[in-house]
């Protein structure tokens, strides 16, 4: 059992457990932060910035950690997808805590991981995952597995900076690209067709919504 640490409150003359504190800068409807990181592509390692891909819808994708199980399932996912992302003018971001040279490794010994054409992100200090609040922290007394990386976190940031969903995982749980995809379509139909919105389960050439009174009672 994970030990906590009890602090005495002044206020309230009682001792409280502390607990671990999760920050994120991100929300949904926001601006992003910017951050500038390195990135390895198609052989090449670059910096880029958050900023320099602003235009394009940005789909980034955290996880826990290079060399593992379920994370080349999902990378190899969103790989196959890619194109399909790329036709709708958004760019896709894996971010994990390794360097980029374990990134160039990995690519180089695995046949699923080869199939990347998109930039793999590094995030070795931990910076843009705590900003995006998948940073696994660990407690001050207890052994954390998974202390220092990150959740799946899954975040579809449009051409402005403005963030537009996120989902977070528990690392042990793998996700569905498909649906991210879903997600960028849906971004996308609410943004050229104002006043719509998308019912659960809405696909390109599903009937959307338009909320209103007439509505009410009626679903």
């Amino acid at each position: 059992m994970k030990e906590t640490k009890s602090n005495y409150c002044e206020h309230c003359g009682e001792f409280h457990d502390a607990v671990q504190d999760y920050a994120s800068q991100v929300k949904v409807g926001e601006t992003v932060p910017d951050f500038e990181f390195e990135t390895y592509q198609k052989g090449a390692i670059k910096v880029t910035s958050l900023s320099q891909m602003r235009g394009k819808w940005v789909i980034l994708v955290f996880y826990p950690a290079d060399f593992t199980f379920v994370c080349p399932t999902e990378l190899e996912e969103f790989a196959k997808l890619y194109p399909k992302f790329q036709e709708l003018n958004a760019e896709i971001v894996s971010v994990s805590s390794d360097t980029v040279f374990a990134h160039k490794a990995w690519h180089d010994v695995s046949s699923g991981i080869r199939e990347i054409e998109y930039p793999m992100a590094a995030d070795p200090s931990g910076k843009l995952s705590y900003a995006f609040g998948v940073l696994v922290e660990g407690g001050e007394a207890a052994f954390t597995p998974d202390e220092g990386l990150a959740m799946r976190g899954t975040f579809v940031i449009d051409p402005s900076g403005v963030l537009r969903a996120m989902e977070i995982n528990d690392t042990a749980m793998g996700r569905r690209a498909a649906e991210t995809l879903r997600k960028l379509q849906a971004a996308q139909y609410v943004e050229t067709h104002k006043g719509q919105v998308c019912p659960a389960s809405w696909e390109p050439g599903d009937d959307s919504l338009e909320p209103g009174l007439g509505l009410v009672g009626k679903l």
